[in-house]
């Protein structure tokens, strides 16, 4: 986002809480900043806000604009700042103002008659906030802790003109029509039930099939790309991630342990402890490094029931998941290896535009200074190797490693995080991981972790609202669809369904009592990307007429041509 816009955005979210001043009695401020996608403001008051209050506020907002009233920056002592904010009743303020460490300055900014405890920046004045529209209202709690205050959200955005907030929004419209929980009903992909659990996803036929396909492509790569299958167990020892340091550092996000044998067994939240333990079941030589081994492992993670979101915040889900151990020699190597199967991975699903994100050491960290700067030199030039767009973000890699996360952009322009590459120097140091070299001697291998989906289940997300549930024909439920005209033609669309089933090709045959429109319309919603209509005349000359997905009619063909035209087709995605 550019300095202009957050600007903008930020003073839009000031200016919001003006009109909200301006409108509503006793109302108590907590933050409003400025986001990739506009902004926010979180509020607590006794009205219970409803969406068409938003046009209200909107109003109040633009009468305000119209003022033109400059921002003014008012730089106080704490004293006086918290004497202000005392009088005024800002209890989540003062909270705030405990934040700032001592020795920062504190400043205030005021538009109009709102003044706010802020660091900015700001525009000039109110007229400068660009074009800007509310968009929801949603719960939020207090520092995002259950057992705070539930405040009212406000979300809303802001662009340099008319025409940027024009398209932003008629994307949002499209993004609701492209939502993967509305496309689903239409589908019956997957579902989740209350008598199973939240956040535990059952896949239907259709979701399976696509999942099948994935998992069958993701497979034959990883193989061709030198790596190994395992499979390990969904639960293990308490020492083992205690060992890790789960149960120090992440025990939140577990379940609580099942009592077998007098034991503490946890369901795991990852999968490297196991790759680990294999990697121990005997000593390795140099010369079987580098070792790649990958598993689609479902892991559990405690998700809150307030934030789980159809695939996207699950607690049961599949990672794309490996490791890659290797010598320091040929982590350069892998690296970029891993980079461009990433982006090959991304291309074949049909995204283009990817992004990385670098994050760099923390002030706390684990591993020598050698190690950090050998990996993120590694990382640095795979991804100007692969000529890709990046930003930096010094000191936000985790205390184990340094990383890069790739964002791509979808069919509407969404970033969407997705594959991540990360450094490991912690596992290693607290397994004892080590290999014989070529002097003989125990070194410690450079521990890699690697995905490049991220989990099934979110990945199919995404790629539900990409392609707004049409699906490339490879990766299609349904690929082709049979609609025979007559009762008369049962016989040769049943014969054609065995042929195509035979090819592997996804086929239905649809022989329901139902006039050819009523067929032709329902395999349209379901999106099938071909229908192959026969009736006397298909029959009698041993051929199809061929309805393809977005074009209509597509002529007439005998069976063996469109098997071999849609194989070409499903080929051509690699």
């Amino acid at each position: 986002m550019d300095e202009q816009l957050l600007r903008r955005r930020h003073s839009a979210a000031h200016l919001m809480a003006a009109a909200v001043q301006n409108l509503f009695d006793d109302v108590k401020f907590d933050i409003g900043p400025a986001t990739e996608e506009g902004f926010y403001y979180d509020f607590d008051m006794d009205h219970r806000l409803v969406p068409d209050d938003l046009p209200r506020i909107e109003e109040e907002m633009k009468k305000l604009a119209e003022k033109k009233d400059p921002f003014i920056c008012t730089e106080i002592s704490r004293n006086e700042a918290t004497e202000s904010l005392i009088n005024k009743h800002q209890n989540y303020k003062i909270e705030r103002l405990g934040d700032i460490p001592d020795g920062d300055k504190i400043t205030f900014y005021q538009c109009g008659e709102f003044i706010d405890l802020c660091r900015g920046p700001h525009v000039e004045h109110t007229g400068d906030v660009g074009a800007f529209k509310l968009i929801s209202i949603a719960g939020s709690y207090y520092r995002g802790n259950e057992n705070n205050p539930m405040l009212q959200r406000v979300y809303g955005t802001s662009f340099h003109n008319e025409k940027g907030l024009r398209v932003y929004l008629k994307n949002l419209e499209e993004a609701k029509k492209r939502d993967h929980r509305k496309i689903n009903t239409e589908l019956e992909l997957y579902s989740v039930s209350e008598d199973i659990g939240p956040g535990l996803i059952l896949w239907h036929p259709n979701g399976a099939r696509i999942r099948n396909a994935i998992e069958n492509f993701w497979r034959d790569t990883h193989y061709k790309n030198g790596y190994e299958m395992l499979y390990t167990p969904h639960l293990g020892f308490g020492e083992l991630w205690q060992t890790s340091g789960h149960l120090d550092f992440y025990k939140e996000a577990m379940y609580s342990p099942l009592q077998i044998d007098d034991r503490d067994y946890y369901v795991k939240p990852m999968n490297c402890p196991f790759h680990i333990k294999i990697y121990q079941s005997r000593n390795r030589s140099y010369k079987e490094l580098p070792a790649r081994w990958a598993e689609l492992g479902t892991v559990y993670r405690y998700e809150k029931s307030g934030v789980m979101h159809g695939l996207f915040r699950v607690r049961g889900f599949t990672q794309d998941d490996a490791h890659i151990f290797c010598t320091p020699e040929q982590a350069d190597a892998e690296i970029s290896e891993v980079l461009q199967f990433c982006l090959f991975m991304w291309k074949s699903f049909g995204f283009k535009e990817v992004k990385a994100y670098l994050s760099t050491r923390p002030k706390k960290a684990v591993g020598h200074d050698d190690k950090w700067e050998h990996a993120t030199n590694s990382l640095k030039k795979a991804v100007a190797d692969a000529n890709l767009e990046c930003e930096v973000d010094p000191g936000g890699g985790a205390f184990y490693g340094p990383k890069i996360d790739l964002k791509i952009k979808d069919a509407i322009g969404r970033e969407w995080q997705t594959s991540t590459i990360q450094f490991d120097f912690n596992l290693p140091e607290r397994f004892d991981l080590h290999y014989i070299g070529d002097d003989g001697k125990k070194h410690q291998p450079y521990m890699i972790h690697r995905a490049l989906l991220g989990s099934l289940e979110r990945f199919f997300g995404i790629l539900i609202e990409h392609y707004a549930g049409a699906f490339p024909t490879w990766l299609a439920p349904v690929q082709v669809r049979i609609l025979p005209i007559t009762d008369a033609q049962h016989d040769y669309a049943n014969d054609l369904l065995n042929q195509l089933r035979a090819d592997d090709i996804r086929v239905e045959c649809d022989t329901r009592n139902e006039g050819l429109g009523a067929k032709i319309r329902k395999a349209r919603n379901e999106r099938i990307p071909y229908m192959l209509i026969v009736g006397e005349k298909e029959k009698k000359n041993n051929a199809v007429s061929v309805r393809k997905r977005g074009v209509g009619e597509a002529g007439t063909a005998n069976i063996d041509e469109f098997k071999s035209q849609i194989k070409q087709e499903i080929k051509e995605k690699e």
